[in-house]
């Protein structure tokens, strides 16, 4: 058995992991994949040439490169991933009530803001799900999952973003400011549940927790950020700060849809 370590430079999050657990579940000789987002490495433990496991990834375009490739005597011992799987639905679940709320009060609000976040809680619930819904699914029915929540969540996005558009170039009323800033401090506070969460988890140096912890961070931020904005239109009275932050965030949900699609490839 071999252990050959591979550098990975564009792998910051679990679209770039499951691109590359999805290449790798093509060759029969992998025996386990070990993946570290914040080093951005995977070890892979396999049978065979190691040249056939860097040509995959590499095939990618993911910039990856070889580290090692080394002699394995055996491999290491498995997290819990029943208590793995439990933290992960907790944060879906959060995650997706979320995406309700603040779709529901951003629509009656008339707040991009609160629209545009809610986006980017469905498209973090659309990776969370992703990666429990796959576990021992085929590679088929993989690519067919995230090509379907890739797509269902550019249109979302898209739709969100001209819409911001049309409010740039015509009148609408200014956004409740109060709604902004309510429900933002609740999703703020349930971001950072989930954050201490995914912290506390004995088995938080897997990858997938990892991840979490990465998007949960990334949430946090832009929660201030719609906060921020709602204070900015109480004080201008004006709906440009809703619809900047609006649209700085589809912009991110867009991208997130892209890294998605790539799982369908």
């Amino acid at each position: 058995m071999k252990k050959t370590v591979l550098k990975v430079d564009k792998m910051d999050c679990p679209s770039e992991e499951n691109m590359i657990r999805m290449k790798l579940q093509e060759t029969d000789a992998i025996l386990k994949l070990e993946f570290d987002l914040k080093e951005r490495t995977v070890s892979v433990f396999h049978t065979g040439d190691p040249s056939v496991i860097e040509t995959a990834v590499a095939e990618l375009n993911l910039g990856s490169s070889l580290i090692e490739s080394t002699e394995a005597d055996a491999m290491p011992q498995s997290e819990d991933d029943r208590q793995q799987r439990k933290i992960l639905w907790i944060v879906l679940v959060i995650n997706f009530a979320f995406f309700v709320i603040e779709m529901t009060t951003g629509v009656i609000s008339k707040s991009m803001g609160l629209v545009a976040d809610s986006l980017d809680m469905l498209a973090d619930s659309l990776v969370y799900g992703l990666s429990l819904f796959a576990v021992g699914a085929t590679l088929t029915r993989k690519k067919k999952v995230a090509s379907i929540s890739g797509y269902f969540q550019l249109i979302l996005a898209l739709i969100g973003f001209s819409e911001v558009i049309r409010r740039f170039i015509g009148i609408e009323p200014v956004p409740d400011f109060r709604a902004m800033v309510g429900v933002s401090i609740l999703a703020l506070a349930a971001n950072v549940a989930c954050l201490l969460i995914l912290l506390k988890a004995k088995n938080n140096k897997e990858a997938h927790i990892r991840a979490s912890i990465i998007f949960s961070s990334n949430d946090v931020i832009i929660n201030v950020g719609v906060i921020i904005a709602g204070l900015a239109v109480w004080l201008t009275d004006s709906g440009i700060p809703d619809l900047i932050v609006g649209s700085i965030v589809f912009l991110v949900v867009i991208r997130g849809a892209f890294r998605i699609l790539k799982l369908g490839k």
